[in-house]
């Protein structure tokens, strides 16, 4: 099997996992040193027997899957030969009392024995092409208003191509010099109409909604006020010493500024379901059950809508609502015990089999969810998602009991690689409250990521080209969905890389069993509910025929899988405008609020009318004009630097904002306060 560059612990699990001797086996310390040699030795004369008389045989995924173990053999005969020969040098210098000479080879020698057991930091999978699903060949039920349809927005305007990700240089990726909300607020306006076959967001919600509902059998109706609406979001940074516990700002942890979900994609997501949808604010929930809210984040997302329920692990203040544990055990693993563990991340099975988990109540008191990942690879997945981002919505203190249900348990030896394995995400996604109440699936990728703990990374691949990924995700149809951001991670981050995660055998296995019940292993029956009836298909996977054209069987015209729809942008969002999201003249709260040195106002017009955006202090002098011109309907941002008209700084205060639209007549004004904070 195709592990690391020292590969052998990986094979040896794998062996042991298929013979069923696994749940015994605490150690592979022994087998290892044992099977080493002989592995080793066959890997490298095979791949010198296929290769030498062909050259073009190296590119052959049995070659590829030879490679590391081969290489990994002859490092370690290097290591060996040389610690042999050192210390025999070192004896004989010592009993010729030349001790100088004999520091010198035990030096070697120590250097070589450690050769024998170094791992590296990040371990480099092969590129790999799995003889299990070829190219365009579709397994499973796709589903969806257009089954099986998979929509990407790329616009590199989304974000900063200059953005350093020093968050401590006020340049971190989620902060707004490096998001353009209007772009990424018309980005996912097109998602929802691509996807819907519609011209309005209000258009694009109702069927969504219709779909969803005609599917739980509640008929073909749409959202009804009192129903509840949850926001899984990724919050994986969010431990201890990467925030301030007095208020969760950011502290200065290198962790801070990982990859996570995108705050502007949620805001974004908040006015589509409050401005369009009209879902009450307090109807809508939005947390990481096992993380936290980061200050930023919630200042950016509160300050517009107050009303929302900001869940917290733990934080019962600072406007955030602790999560409440359920009563009773939710979801059932169909592994049994077998695999699944409370052991460490070294001694995976040194602890107490796992059967079942407790859920937050949330997931039973909500009526739809949305979960928001964002798209990125990962040690022990190879890649994560939607599925894996709910490793985080159990009730234990982490999820390290679930990793056994993954490819790499330890992050070190894929010993679980290859297909027909019990899969741990099976069940997230095929349970009731999990995968089963997500509404839409919406994937952020405005910057994604090579590892859960990672920051973003440039992505080389095209269209990227060395800039920010920019994108948005978004399906009716799980399976698929997944199968698309897992062909974009593989593409992207290959074997010349440190973070090759997502080339380990049989990452995709998951979406193999998701798609078809034939591809369960062996006494495996998936019932998270453990109510008698094992899942259906979950929808349709395959993989795109190449990472250029990047087509599916419904884009060739040759099957009935995935269709990959494509929407590219390279201007800016024409007057700011979120298609169909303006139902009325409105002035929000100002972000960020307190500010220093600038801030930004944002305003609807439902008509075209002659605008004016003034700053005035408490005592009704007039500071700043903002805004004096005419304007066609839509939605508008501007910006105020804390300066009078004069470019005078001003000082540390409350400020008025004041909005007045006028036609034939005042059509509307309001005012809103901001505090200046020098």
């Amino acid at each position: 099997m195709l592990g690391k560059i020292t590969p052998l612990k990986s094979l040896c699990f794998n062996i042991c996992q298929k013979t069923g001797k696994i749940k015994s086996l605490k150690s592979p310390k022994g087998i290892t040193k044992l099977l080493f040699p002989v592995i080793g030795l066959f890997s490298l004369i095979w791949f010198l027997i296929r290769v030498l008389p062909k050259p073009s045989r190296a590119a052959y995924p049995c070659m590829r899957v030879a490679v590391p173990v081969a290489s990994g053999f002859i490092v370690y005969m290097l290591g060996l030969i040389t610690s042999i020969f050192a210390f025999h040098k070192a004896k004989k210098r010592l009993r010729e009392s030349r001790y100088i000479l004999a520091s010198v080879f035990i030096v070697i020698g120590l250097v070589g024995s450690l050769i024998l057991t170094e791992d590296p930091k990040n371990p480099v999978y092969a590129n790999f092409v799995s003889d299990e699903n070829p190219p365009n060949t579709p397994i499973g039920t796709p589903k969806g208003i257009f089954p099986g349809r998979v929509v990407w927005a790329h616009n590199p305007d989304a974000t900063n191509e200059k953005c350093t990700l020093d968050y401590r240089k006020d340049d971190g990726w989620f902060m707004p010099n490096n998001n353009d909300p209007a772009i990424i607020e018309k980005m996912v306006s097109d998602v929802l109409q691509s996807l819907t076959g519609t011209t309005s967001d209000k258009e694009a919600w109702k069927e969504i909604f219709k779909f969803y509902n005609k599917n739980h059998e509640k008929g073909e109706v749409t959202y009804k006020t009192g129903e509840k609406i949850f926001i899984k979001i990724n919050a994986t940074s969010a431990w201890s010493g990467n925030f301030n516990t007095s208020d969760l700002s950011k502290a200065d942890g290198k962790n801070y500024s990982i990859a996570e979900t995108n705050p502007y994609v949620v805001l974004a997501v908040f006015k589509q379901l409050v401005n369009v949808v009209g879902v009450p604010e307090n109807m809508i929930y939005v947390g990481d059950p096992l993380k936290h809210i980061y200050k930023y984040m919630y200042e950016l997302w509160h300050s517009e809508f107050p009303n929302i329920h900001y869940l917290d692990y733990s934080y019962n203040n600072l406007g955030r609502e602790k999560v409440v544990k359920s009563s009773k055990p939710v979801i059932f693993y169909a592994d049994k015990g077998e695999v699944l563990n409370t052991g460490s991340w070294n001694d995976p099975f040194g602890g107490e089999p796992v059967y079942e988990d407790f859920l937050y109540t949330i997931f039973q008191d909500m009526e739809y969810m949305l979960n928001i990942p964002t798209l990125k690879g990962h040690k022990r997945a190879g890649v994560t998602m939607f599925a894996k981002n709910h490793f985080g919505s159990h009730c234990r203190n982490d999820a390290s009991h679930l990793h056994n249900g993954l490819v790499n348990p330890t992050e070190q030896d894929p010993f679980r690689q290859g297909y027909g394995l019990y899969r741990v995400l099976v069940d997230i996604m095929g349970h009731e409250l999990l995968g089963g109440k997500n509404l839409v699936y919406i994937m952020d990728a405005i910057y994604a990521g090579s590892e859960a703990t990672d920051p973003p990374t440039r992505w080389t691949t095209s269209p990227f080209n060395n800039d920010w990924t920019s994108s948005i995700f978004a399906s009716l149809d799980p399976v698929a969905i997944e199968s698309v951001g897992y062909d974009f991670l593989k593409a992207e981050y290959t074997e010349d890389k440190p973070w090759s995660y997502p080339q380990m055998v049989g990452v995709d296995d998951y979406l193999h069993q998701a798609a078809d019940k034939a591809n369960w292993p062996k006494g495996i029956v998936y019932d998270p509910e453990n109510d008698g009836t094992p899942i259906n298909s979950l929808g349709v996977h395959e993989h795109w025929n190449n990472d250029k054209d990047k087509q599916y069987t419904r884009n060739l015209g040759t099957g009935e899988g995935i269709e990959l729809v494509k929407i590219g942008g390279t201007t800016a969002v024409e007057e700011n405008e979120m298609s169909g999201a303006v139902k009325s003249y409105q002035l929000y709260a100002n972000y960020p609020n307190p500010f220093n040195p600038q801030t930004t106002i944002r305003f609807d017009i439902q008509a075209p009318a002659h605008v004016e955006l003034t700053v005035y202090n408490t005592i009704g002098q007039q500071v700043s004009s903002l805004v004096n011109a005419d304007y066609t309907a839509g939605s508008f941002t501007a910006t105020w630097d804390g300066a009078y008209q004069n470019g005078k700084s001003a000082a540390s205060g409350i400020y008025i904002y004041h909005l007045r639209v006028t036609g034939d007549d005042v059509l509307f004004q309001e005012s809103r306060e901001m505090l200046l904070l020098r």
